[in-house]
């Protein structure tokens, strides 16, 4: 089997990529810490809970959404439900299925993170880029998904909603 080595131009771009990968995650981690207490994967799945209607999604479709382990997932929602920001449902048709609701307290934290979290990466990330960039990066990101991801197990369609406005708490 032959080998096809990394070129100067194609290693140089490869470990800029890998830097940005390992960098990052630490970059919208620490202030979503320090300013909300929570970590960005449960900044991730406050953000996913607030798109439906309901505020409920399954808790095997987080899990997947995050390309989170079922038992990852599991534990994260343990920690979120013991500060009584999610709650766990029993689905009332299939005993195997468990549901995650975000609570007020889980809605009101998330609305009261987003703006910090927002600004951090727009600092970091969007306004670093110009539109022509952002848009490049988007077709660059998808032709990657295409091949690492191709039944769309990771559904970056709703990625955006963790930088996104979290929905409005209903009106009282």
């Amino acid at each position: 089997m032959t080998v096809r080595w990394l070129d100067d131009e194609e290693l140089d771009t490869w470990l800029k990529f890998r830097a940005v990968v390992e960098l990052f995650p630490s970059v919208v981690d620490g202030p979503l810490r320090r300013a909300s207490g929570i970590t960005f994967m449960e900044y991730q799945v406050l953000a996913m809970l607030s798109e439906p209607d309901d505020h409920t999604l399954q808790i095997s479709a987080l899990a997947q959404r995050t390309n989170s382990k079922l038992t990852r997932m599991s534990h994260l929602l343990t920690r979120l439900a013991d500060r009584g920001l999610i709650e766990r449902q029993a689905s009332t048709t299939d005993a195997r299925v468990t549901y995650a609701h975000l609570t007020p307290d889980g809605l009101a934290l998330l609305v009261k993170a987003a703006p910090g979290h927002v600004g951090q990466v727009r600092d970091s990330f969007i306004d670093v880029l110009n539109r022509e960039q952002l848009a490049q990066l988007g077709d660059i990101c998808d032709s990657i998904l295409a091949r690492i991801d191709p039944s769309g197990l990771v559904d970056a369609r709703h990625a955006p909603a963790a930088a996104a406005a979290p929905a409005a708490p209903p009106a009282e």
